[in-house]
């Protein structure tokens, strides 16, 4: 099992001096990482945000949780990485994954085509980046994508390039994960391109291990090396958990029972959420946990107790 680390998302405050208190809030209270997602929305860019967060702190590692790859050709997303890795020192962590909020195609006017095709111009995306990470020349001649006798530079601090994270919610995105990433994120399925009550019937423990059945079954021997991750969308410390989880619930598309033992909630006194944890980990080797930034003070006596055992 691999020792537990926990991850702040965060889409601002957008502007620089609360920015940099934020990033430096998160790397006093324990926390590993402070991540950014990808969407045309209030939040800021992730790489410039990133970038800010770096000057900003010593040992916080930085990540995209996660770039949509349809946003952003293969070649420039390793030029940014590998940028970004060697002016934060080797802390930072590329997450990629295929992209799925309707409302970021809709409004862009980028084509939002069919899941297979999006998994499969990924899984591209992917084999190029690590090429490129690995500081190889690459050339490559795919459905999606050709590139001809470029190198990859600069070279990143770390041999082969930053962590690769990969996630997602269905068995062909996790299987993909599980053959290319370093890190999987083992996330509710999101296909209706909203998170509403419909994603409620992958987000319970059951439908975790399945996911986790499919990642090492295709990882094979490398299973033992991957770092599990789960995105927490509901995290608070109460001391009637139950009486929350039944009132939010029916709102995530799942009974009392269920939504007090998915991955991605976190509802109790901090013993009850650590015991979760440990137990979850145990369960499904789940030990990456992401959270909110809105949560990031509340959550910090579980990062106090579990971070780094």
């Amino acid at each position: 099992m691999g020792k537990f680390r926990f991850g702040v998302q965060a889409r601002g405050p957008m502007e620089a001096v609360g920015w940099r208190e934020l990033a430096r809030r998160a790397e006093g209270l324990g926390y590993d990482i402070l991540s950014v997602p990808d969407h045309f929305d209030r939040g800021p860019a992730p790489m410039v945000a990133l970038a800010f967060a770096a000057e900003a702190t010593t040992t916080l590692r930085l990540g995209t949780l996660v770039l949509a790859n349809d946003f952003r050709h293969p070649a420039a997303v390793a030029k940014e990485a590998a940028t970004l890795d060697v002016l934060s020192g080797g802390r930072f962590e590329l997450g990629i994954g295929a992209g799925w909020q309707t409302t970021d195609y809709e409004r862009t006017g980028i084509p939002l085509d069919r899941p297979g095709l999006r998994i499969e111009r990924l899984g591209e995306a992917v084999f190029i980046i690590k090429g490129l990470l690995d500081g190889k020349t690459v050339t490559f001649s795919g459905q999606h994508y050709t590139i001809d006798g470029l190198t990859g530079l600069p070279e990143p601090v770390r041999p082969g390039g930053p962590p690769l994270f990969v996630a997602g919610g269905s068995e062909r995105v996790l299987r993909l994960a599980a053959r290319m990433a370093d890190i999987v994120g083992v996330n509710p399925n999101m296909a209706a391109g909203i998170i509403d009550e419909r994603v409620g019937p992958s987000a319970t423990a059951e439908a975790a291990a399945a996911k986790i059945d499919w990642i090492r079954e295709e990882a094979g021997d490398r299973f033992g090396d991957l770092e599990l991750h789960s995105r927490v969308h509901v995290a608070s410390v109460t001391d009637d958990g139950r009486d929350l989880a039944s009132a939010l619930a029916p709102a995530m598309g799942l009974d009392t029972d269920q939504a007090l033992a998915s991955p991605h909630s976190i509802i109790g006194t901090v013993d009850e959420m650590a015991h979760k944890l440990v137990r979850q980990r145990e369960e499904l080797g789940i030990s990456y946990i992401g959270l909110s930034a809105d949560s990031m003070e509340e959550m910090a006596p579980v990062v106090a107790r579990l971070a780094g055992t």
